[in-house]
């Protein structure tokens, strides 16, 4: 792909020509494939007239056409992934190297389907592009059209899964990858997974991930995604969750890397009595831009959400925040509560937040709030007077602000490891 300046309006149509190029090589789906390209050629990428992007702007980022990513060589990777502590949780996992499958990298889970969605297509096909909207959503049908291999988990039925597991995506040498995800957990199963896409240098990259996850009656997950791309990185991603009857879906949500990301995460709570809870923590400096959507679809009776997102940002950085609590008018007895929370450390970080409900049944429970503040002077002052510095004074003060969100992690050594680089990047050291 030629890396000529267009238009962003007019960029679109470098990544239609490279699918016209690449679709006999593409795995499976041809149908599919060609109908999300013909509607991201109709949608184009969104710009800030689109009020779901009116505060952030990939324009800067898409004037020139990424290129595939290449393949580096597994040995280089497997030494470079030696050396980053989110890379290594000792749980089983598997690794996508620019969006392939990296076998030789992956110690994959025994006693439940787990491993290339590329090798799966087939039994995921009952799932698969049936939550991620292509339809409206133009990133999700670029990804849909182009996307080359991710991972496929299937829990049975009733299957507990007694370790974690670790989706790796790795992004190096720059140019685009599209990692696509999807994870059936079967009735009454219950499962911990975390999936982390990590930067190797400071390539100006672009990431382009879509997870469908299917909770099936009873079933309890928890998710974590965790991102922590290079420096120079554009990484969009969209998490799509369908709840059956009395499921329980728990996300963890953390943004440290990038310098633009966008994060969109929809919870359809499509079964009586399901809940969802998002947690989510972004933590940015220097010019870094951060947008987390979320929305919280209740569409049947008795169901609950919780969701709480923190952001603590410095240096010139930007943060948007936009959640949507949505109550279909069969969702009687819902029971809803949103909260965004941040904290700024310089006078020229900026935050937009945007709390929203929409309620269309009359018997329901629902609470919404936002704040955004500096850290407590009076807390500063108590700190300082025990004879802690004014800086380890901010720093452990901004620790607590953010570790309430993690807290309840269940996997213990992300816990432990998102605990210590919290730390040091709140304290002025490095975010990975």
């Amino acid at each position: 792909m030629a890396a000529t300046a267009l238009p962003i309006h007019e960029n679109q149509t470098a990544y239609v020509a490279e699918f016209a190029l690449r679709q006999s090589r593409l795995p499976g789906l041809p149908e599919l494939r060609r109908a999300a390209m013909e509607r991201f050629g109709i949608l184009g990428f969104p710009t800030t007239h689109n009020e779901d992007w009116k505060y952030t702007n990939l324009a800067p980022f898409l004037r020139e056409p990424y290129g595939a990513a290449p393949a580096p060589p597994a040995d280089a990777v497997r030494e470079r992934l030696a050396a980053i502590p989110f890379a290594n949780l000792d749980y089983p996992r598997l690794v996508f190297v620019n969006g392939r499958y990296a076998r030789e990298l992956s110690t994959p889970p025994a006693g439940v389907q787990a491993g290339s969605l590329r090798a799966a297509l087939g039994p995921a096909g009952a799932h698969l592009a049936r939550y991620a909207d292509y339809e409206k959503n133009a990133l999700a049908a670029l990804n849909t059209a182009l996307f080359e291999d991710g991972a496929f988990i299937e829990v049975s039925a009733g299957q507990v899964l007694e370790q974690p597991v670790h989706i790796l995506h790795v992004s190096a040498g720059g140019g685009v990858s599209y990692p696509r995800n999807l994870i059936v957990a079967g009735r009454d199963s219950q499962a911990v997974f975390i999936e982390t896409y990590l930067g190797l240098g400071n390539e100006a990259g672009f990431t382009n991930a879509v997870t469908e996850v299917a909770a099936e009656d009873g079933a309890v997950i928890e998710h974590t995604k965790l991102q922590a791309e290079s420096a120079g990185a554009l990484h969009v991603g969209l998490l799509r969750v369908r709840h059956g009857t009395s499921s329980n879906f728990t996300s963890y949500n953390i943004a440290l890397g990038a310098a633009l990301a966008r994060n969109e995460i929809v919870a359809e709570l499509a079964g009586d009595g399901a809940e969802a809870t998002l947690n989510g923590l972004y933590v940015t400096t220097g010019s870094q831009h951060v947008d987390n959507h979320t929305t919280l679809e209740h569409v049947r009776p008795h169901t609950t959400s919780r969701e709480v997102y923190k952001g603590v940002l410095d240096g010139k950085s930007q943060g948007v925040f936009h959640g949507r609590i949505v109550v279909r008018p069969e969702a009687q007895k819902t029971d809803a509560i949103q909260r965004n929370k941040n904290l700024l450390l310089s006078a020229d970080a900026v935050v937009n937040t945007k709390p929203q409900l929409e309620i269309y049944a009359d018997d329901v429970k629902c609470t919404h709030g936002a704040t955004v503040g500096q850290v407590d002077h009076d807390a500063v002052f108590y700190l300082r007077s025990r004879g802690i510095g004014l800086e380890e004074a901010r720093s452990l003060l901004t620790y607590a602000f953010t570790n309430d969100v993690i807290e309840a992690m269940r996997a213990e050594n992300v816990r432990s490891k998102l605990g210590v680089a919290l730390f040091a990047a709140l304290s002025g050291g490095a975010a990975q």
